[in-house]
């Protein structure tokens, strides 16, 4: 079955090979397309009025001290993008604008207004401008103001200005595009200039104000800071709250009467301990008990030797004499003695301990009852001292206050005096060597790729209504028949000498030159191998019939059918087969119209008068080749039913007992009904197809709405192609990319 015309383009992207070709095929298109576009880039560059760019680089250097305050001074240090951000705007302002315009006198600058040159737009507005004023209102025209021409030129210049800040720098961009490269310096180095004088005017008028804001805030402080002064010495005089060295002498006094008592009451404990110390050693009855003054006492010492040394001798004569001997007992008797003695001594410093104790504690209670008199008095003066701390707070404030308005204020006079700014220029403008605009190589370039992109449109479109057969996979894919093969167009010069031999020596029924000869001419020529295989087709097709009633048919008229007809049966005829071919085609003759002499008869006279058949076929020399030709004396409007008629159905039997091969040149299948009229009556046919002419879809269609043609088809030639073009449509691997290599069998 025969598929969708249009199924090779289905929904799968095209391959690399396909995209090469249709670019190999719309190569011209594009080439023009990037002539054109080159050409029109040429004219614009010719006429574009080049511009100039000039551009200075400003920097905000945040490095700089700050002598004003940054709430004060207006101009101050920059804190972050926004206010940089704000000096950009701040270039881009219109007073800036005014004051370049101003300083420059741009309104008379002919370079500036445009009144000089030509530009294609400048004219274009102009004209536009005067036809509005020709169809406008007759009132007459009031010429501007000073201010107004001053107001114009400060617009444009701000929509010429371009103010960038570089990257996340505190570098700013400003440039100025002109026709004139000294005008385009001259505003750069205007705009820096005026830039620095506004900010040192900003700053100088911000720390005039700031300064005389200070100066009156500062007056005020000081009658208040006086005020506050004075009523904290009125409130200690009014409520006895006298100070030493900043602090009141009831505070000292309780301080003082504090750490003496602290240091008391470490005295009572310490004489304490010592008392205690020695009374436990007295009850505990130890001799060898030690305390610090006991050391220190020499009678005690005296005695502690003494008792010592009665110790050891006692203990040598009781181990050598016995503890019961004379000397032994009195020496522990006079040990008895000594021990008495040291413990009576240290009675006496137990008793001295215990004075220095009592005297201790004596003068802690004092102390405490001094102490306890202080804090009443401190508790009695609480609420005074609470409201003199506020007083004293609030006059230290407005002190505060006073010194650190002082000192701005000091600052400012000094900035006012010598007023700086963080603005500098760290690259002047320079005079630009090359216009800006228009870019040569990009503009050229662009109008270059507009003119191959719209090419590329145009080759896109041609490519895809392209609708017309090329290649034999187009006729298989599309149609599923057959393809029989390519037959070239036919010219003037291909017809040889060889055409005029055979009409002069009366063998041929065509005149000289005429392209129904070429197939004898030219019998090994690609042309000839085509209709050769469609003969092995039909004989293939039809193999037990003896004779063959052969339609040609084609779709639309002048697509070679008739030349196809001719050289066909004259191919059969050249291999030995009688041939017949009718001109079947009653409305527009083109075999007959071919012939070399007018003939008298033809097929309608035959079917009107069959007795007179024989009369009106014309034979070549070889006798093997006939045709019946069609003479138009009227026009005729019953062609169908000649054709479909019993008189033309025993037409074609009774050629079939003389004739091997019976052809039928047929009207074409889409503009009238007379092949299908007599399509029973056909054996087989074959369409020829304008190579690049004739439209897929109606092939299509007419196959659709015709099948017993269809299905008697036995294949498709593509007529009149061009063998130039032919190369850009082969895909590898397909015939047609091997069409060169066949080259060698054939002759032209």
């Amino acid at each position: 079955m025969p598929q969708n015309e249009d199924a090779e383009f289905g929904s799968s992207l095209p391959s690399i090979e396909q995209i090469i070709g249709a670019v190999r095929r719309q190569i011209w298109v594009l080439v023009a397309g990037a002539v054109i576009g080159a050409v029109i880039g040429l004219i614009y560059l010719f006429t574009t009025v080049p511009l100039y760019t000039s551009s200075a680089s400003i920097l905000i250097d945040k490095s700089q001290t700050q002598a004003v305050d940054e709430a004060a001074v207006a101009s101050g240090v920059f804190k972050d993008d926004a206010e940089m951000l704000s000096q950009v705007e701040l270039l881009r302002s219109e007073s800036l604008a005014r004051k370049v315009v101003e300083t420059l006198n741009l309104t008379e600058n002919s370079a500036f207004t445009g009144e000089g040159g030509f530009s294609p737009i400048a004219s274009l507005k102009s004209g536009i401008k005067s036809l509005f004023s020709v169809f406008g209102s007759s009132e007459p025209e009031v010429a501007p103001t000073r201010e107004q021409l001053v107001q114009e030129a400060a617009s444009s210049l701000q929509d010429g200005v371009k103010v960038d800040r570089v990257g996340l720098t505190y570098a700013l961009s400003l440039s100025y595009v002109s026709p004139d490269r000294t005008l385009s310096k001259q505003v750069v180095d205007a705009y820096a200039d005026a830039y620095i004088d506004d900010q040192l005017n900003a700053r100088f008028d911000a720390t005039r104000r700031a300064s005389t804001w200070l100066q009156d805030r500062i007056a005020d402080l000081r009658g208040q800071a006086f005020e506050a002064d004075l009523a904290v010495q009125r409130y200690r005089a009014e409520n006895n709250l006298q100070s030493a060295g900043g602090t009141l002498v009831s505070e000292q006094q309780l301080g003082e009467i504090n750490s003496q008592l602290i240091t008391a009451q470490a005295t009572t404990a310490e004489a304490k301990a010592r008392y205690d110390q020695i009374e436990n050693l007295i009850a505990s009855g130890r001799t060898d008990a030690v305390v610090n003054d006991a050391l220190a006492s020499g009678t005690i010492t005296t005695l502690r030797e003494r008792y010592l040394d009665a110790s050891r001798r006692e203990s040598e004569i009781s181990s050598k004499l016995g503890e019961n001997h004379v000397q032994a007992v009195r020496l522990r008797a006079e040990m008895a003695d000594y021990e008495r003695l040291i413990f009576q001594e240290l009675k006496r410093i137990a008793d001295s301990y215990n004075n220095n104790y009592q005297v201790a504690q004596s003068r802690q209670k004092s102390l405490e009852d001094n102490l306890a008199k202080a804090l009443n008095v401190n508790a009695a003066a609480g609420t005074t001292q609470v409201r003199l701390r506020e007083l004293e707070r609030q006059s230290e404030t407005l002190k505060s206050l006073y010194d650190n308005f002082l000192t701005r204020y000091q600052a400012t006079l000094q900035q006012q005096s010598f007023p700086s700014i963080n603005a500098r220029v760290i690259t002047p403008a320079s005079l630009a060597e090359f216009p800006s605009h228009p870019k040569k190589p990009l503009v050229l370039a662009l109008f270059l790729m507009l003119g191959v992109a719209a090419a590329s449109g145009v080759a896109v479109v041609r490519e895809y209504r392209d609708r017309f057969f090329r290649t034999g996979d187009q006729v298989r894919n599309g149609l599923g028949i057959e393809f029989l093969g390519f037959t070239p167009e036919l010219t003037a010069q291909d017809m040889s000498d060889k055409s005029q031999q055979i009409s002069q020596a009366g063998g041929s029924l065509f005149p000289p030159g005429s392209p129904a000869l070429y197939v004898q001419t030219h019998p090994i020529s690609s042309f000839a191998e085509t209709l050769r295989n469609a003969k092995v087709a039909v004989d293939m097709t039809l193999p037990d019939q003896a004779s063959k009633v052969i339609g040609i048919i084609s779709c639309l008229p002048g697509e070679g059918k008739s030349t196809i007809s001719a050289n066909l049966a004259q191919l059969l005829a050249m291999q030995g087969a009688k041939t017949l071919i009718i001109d079947g085609d009653m409305r527009n003759p083109g075999l007959s119209r071919m012939l070399a002499e007018k003939p008298k008869s033809g097929l309608v006279e035959t079917l009107l008068n069959p007795n007179e058949a024989a009369g009106t076929l014309l034979s070549d020399a070889s006798g093997r080749f006939s045709l019946l030709p069609v003479v138009l004396r009227q026009r005729v409007f019953h062609s169908s039913e000649l054709l479909s008629s019993p008189r033309m159905s025993k037409l074609i039997n009774d050629s079939r007992a003389h004739y091997d091969y019976v052809l039928l040149d047929l009207p074409p299948i889409g503009p009238v009904v007379d092949a299908k009229a007599v399509a029973s009556r056909v054996d087989a046919f074959v369409f020829v197809v304008q190579w690049g002419h004739t439209s897929r879809k109606l092939v299509h269609s007419l196959l659709a709405t015709n099948p017993t043609i269809r299905n008697k088809c036995v294949g498709v030639i593509l007529n009149r192609s061009d063998e130039a073009k032919l190369k850009l449509y082969r895909s590898y691997g397909s015939a047609e990319f091997y069409h060169q290599e066949y080259t060698q069998y054939f002759e032209r």
